[in-house]
């Protein structure tokens, strides 16, 4: 970069107007400090002797160098209009204007073709524009808008050069472009410099009424415009007094202002309502150059805290934020090359919209590859991890401080709109981590009630009670573990994980209720079947007088234990009154059930417990002495107890239709009707439910049929038993004989007459005879007996045969 060589000396200038630079006030986004901020302010602060101007001269120029690109002018917009969007995101990287937020200002200059622009940008900003040589002639030298970093300055400075206005180069009749860059320039920048010839001033057709109107019929094409500082700078003064020449500039001013149109709402507005109007004056560059330089060094202490209060920029109303300085401008350029009403504070939500969002899809992908995020979300997928709320509040408190300071100056609307969107799609990454640290959360309360709940089973206590406790405990646990878990940028709570943990827990208890029920009924129905089976079945063996009766007592006794114990234990489940009520009608029927089965188990060997009976019971009589079997005793009624099931205690005929049936036997004498009225040639029993029935009448029939001919043998050797023990245990003579025999003792002894003497001598005599005469009686009675024995046997046996049939039975006709 080159510069002309000359001092840089700050002198005083004959213009009121051009006033010290106010101090530095503090600013909430500071622009960071480099050596040109620390060294050109002080620099030029105060005047210099002469003998440092070279010095200070090398220096600028070292310090220039120093700055490199950053000062690096860029063709902005082309001659054709082409906005150059590559160069501008070149130039603000390398400057970092993005770094300056709000603390930033914009410089633009318009003025004639050839009126020394580029060359007063150069020296005021310590830019590089393209200069005219004034040894080629006056040419258009800037074409299109060029832009570039202010050296040292403090705000940070942005500087357009724009090309000049009634250029031969582009003609008479092409003005659309001069008028287009006037009011990008207006619509961009805090302060716009107006370069004019000081012979053009108070002149009707000189170059500077076309400019001025230009410039302000380009000011009402925007929409509620900021308040723009417009810095005349009138170049080679003469000898004429600043001050006439601002007066007469300014009555310039004010007359072509009041002949620009105006919209409706504006046509009383005065000119200091867009404006703030400075004028300064600079000698000739070409014949007073070293002064020219002073003057312009003079004027740079201007740009010093520009936009700070009471500097030279406008009130800053619609100032963009650096970070959205490009999009700013162009869409500024889009908007006026269509050749549309510019509206500003549209255009300021419009770049704040945009800017936001890029800013926020930055911080999102950020978010999204952070490495403590990623670390994070892998710990959950592997299990709990503690403090994940506290975890997770930070990362995402990094990222949304970081949104909340690069969008610090855009519109408080916008920026806070897209701060809820950045938010809302974060919360949505994260959230599948927070659901899994909630499943986390879920399992372990689960894990919790199924311990505790079988350590309260185990210790007896009430089911109902203990699922109550070990609920609300695990229920707790979960609460407690979500104050972990929760996270401050969203209001998630876990009442659905809740329900799903109160529906599993439920579902839990009622698989284990149904275990325990089903165990405590299969328990209490073993009890009963213990309790009945083997009873029952002894007292068919033992064939009891009212075998019944004992049945009935035993069923009533063990059921009512079995019921009130499992009355008890039900009662820690806390059953509705339904379910209750039928289990323990379920009970009760088993306990039924298992008296029927038996019975109908023993109906099965009724035959078999028919003949036992007869040849262990009913073959002796209770002196266990043998009798005579006659068929109408205990195995018929033994068949009719088997006939029927009798628990509810109702009356029936079975007995007495089975005695008159089996053992009197119905005189029939008509044979083609005997099935109609034999009482036993049926399926069930009268008076007796058909599910009571164990052995129908028919059954009876066959099975008494059956047990007959099975102990007819029996019968019969029971009576030749019988006899046969009567002849073997007969050794006392008969009553007749005993008397028979006493009175032959008595005549033999003569005991009437041997009582006549003396007493004592009567009983010798009679003791001494009464052996001898006793035996020689009973050889004779013995004797007699024998021959009557002999007599009954020979009779005996001429008998017919069925007279050892028994006694229920006719010989057949």
């Amino acid at each position: 970069m080159l510069l002309r060589d000359g001092p840089f000396l700050p002198l005083p200038v004959t213009s009121a107007a051009l006033r010290p630079p106010p101090p530095a006030p503090p600013t909430r986004d500071p622009p960071p400090l480099t050596l040109l901020s620390l060294s050109l302010p002080s620099m030029f602060s105060q005047p210099k002797p002469k003998r440092r101007v070279v010095g200070l001269r090398r220096r600028w120029r070292q310090l220039v160098v120093e700055m490199g690109e950053d000062c690096a002018a860029t063709q902005l917009i082309d001659a054709n209009r082409a906005f150059n969007v590559d160069g501008l995101d070149r130039f603000l990287k390398a400057v970092k204007l993005a770094d300056y937020g709000l603390s930033y200002a914009v410089v633009s200059i318009i003025g004639p073709q050839s009126s020394g622009k580029s060359t007063l940008l150069n020296h005021l900003f310590g830019t590089n524009f393209r200069e005219m040589d004034a040894f080629k002639g006056r040419s258009q030298t800037t074409k299109g808008i060029w832009i570039a970093k202010g050296v040292g300055i403090e705000p940070c400075t942005i500087v357009l050069d724009l090309e000049g206005t009634d250029a031969r180069e582009r003609g008479e009749d092409d003005t659309a472009f001069e008028k287009q860059s006037a009011l990008f320039a207006l619509a961009i920048s805090d302060i716009v410099l107006i370069n004019m010839w000081c012979h053009d001033i108070g002149r009707e057709h000189a170059a500077n009424r076309p400019l001025l109107k230009m410039v302000f019929q380009a000011m009402m094409r925007l929409f509620s415009p900021r308040k723009t500082t417009l810095l005349f700078v009138i170049r080679d003064k003469t000898k004429t007094p600043l001050e006439h020449l601002e007066q007469v500039l300014r009555e310039d001013i004010q007359q072509i202002w009041d002949t620009v149109y105006r919209p409706q709402a504006h046509e009383e507005t005065p000119l200091s309502e867009f404006f703030n109007v400075e004028v300064t004056a600079l000698p000739s560059y070409e014949e007073k150059e070293e002064l020219f330089k002073e003057q312009v060094a003079q004027l740079r202490q201007r740009f010093f805290y520009s936009i700070a209060p009471g500097g030279l920029a406008g009130d800053r109303r619609g100032v963009i934020p650096a970070s959205g300085f490009s999009i700013s401008i162009r869409q500024i350029w889009k908007v006026i090359r269509e050749n549309k009403d510019l509206d500003l504070p549209a255009h300021k939500i419009m770049v704040a919209t945009v800017r936001c969002e890029e800013i926020a899809n930055e911080k999102l992908r950020c978010l999204t590859s952070d490495k403590d995020w990623l670390a994070l979300e892998a710990s959950v997928q592997a299990g709990s991890v503690s403090g994940f709320g506290r975890k997770l509040d930070s990362i995402l408190d990094a990222y949304l401080s970081e949104y909340d300071m690069e969008t610090f100056y855009f519109d408080d609307g916008v920026r806070t709109a897209k701060r809820q969107q950045l938010e809302s799609k974060a919360l949505h990454l994260v959230h599948p981590a927070f659901q899994a640290m909630l499943g986390h959360l879920r399992s372990k309360a689960l894990d919790k009630f199924k311990n505790d709940l079988e350590q309260s089973l185990e210790s007896r206590k009430g089911f109902a009670m203990s699922v109550c406790t070990c609920t609300d405990a695990s229920l707790r646990e979960f609460e407690t573990e979500f104050t972990d878990v929760a996270i401050q940028h969203a209001d998630w709570n876990a009442s659905k994980i809740r329900e799903k943990l109160c529906h599993d827990i439920e579902a839990y208890a009622a698989s284990v209720r149904g275990v325990k029920l089903f165990e405590l009924k299969a328990s209490y129905e073993k009890k009963i079947t213990e309790a009945l089976v083997q009873p029952v079945e002894l007292l068919f063996d033992s064939a009891a007088e009212d075998i019944w009766a004992s049945i009935r007592e035993l069923y009533r006794h063990e059921t009512e234990n079995a019921m009130s114990g499992y009355s008890s234990s039900l009662a820690g489940f806390e059953l509705d009154q339904s379910t209750f009520d039928k289990m323990m009608a379920d009970l009760k029927n088993y306990a039924r059930g298992v008296v029927v089965r038996k019975i109908r188990e023993e109906a099965g060997k009724v035959l078999i417990h028919m003949k036992d009976r007869f040849s262990t019971v009913f073959s002796h009589d209770k002196n266990s002495m043998p009798r005579v079997w006659t068929g109408k005793e205990d195995a018929l009624k033994f068949l009719a107890a088997m006939a029927a099931i009798r628990l509810d205690d109702q009356p029936d005929k079975i007995e007495n239709i089975l005695s008159s049936s089996l053992m009197d036997g119905p005189v029939i004498k008509d044979r083609t009707i005997e099935a109609f009225r034999d009482p036993l040639a049926a399926s069930t029993w009268e008076g007796v439910p058909p599910e009571n029935t164990v052995i129908t009448p028919v059954q009876c029939k066959s099975i008494w049929k059956q047990f007959k001919v099975e102990t007819e043998s029996t019968v019969s050797q029971a009576i030749s038993s019988q006899e046969a023990f009567k002849r073997n245990n007969s050794w006392l003579p008969p009553p007749w004989a005993i008397v028979t025999i006493a009175v032959l003792v008595w005549y033999e002894l003569n005991i009437a007459g041997e009582f006549q003497n003396v007493t004592l001598s009567g009983l010798l005599a009679i003791s001494t005879r009464f052996l001898p005469s006793v035996l020689n009686i009973l050889r004779r009675v013995a004797g007699e007996g024998h021959r009557h024995h002999q007599g009954a046997q020979s009779s005996q046996q001429s008998l017919p045969s069925a007279a050892h049939a028994p006694r229920n039975q006719e010989p057949e006709k």
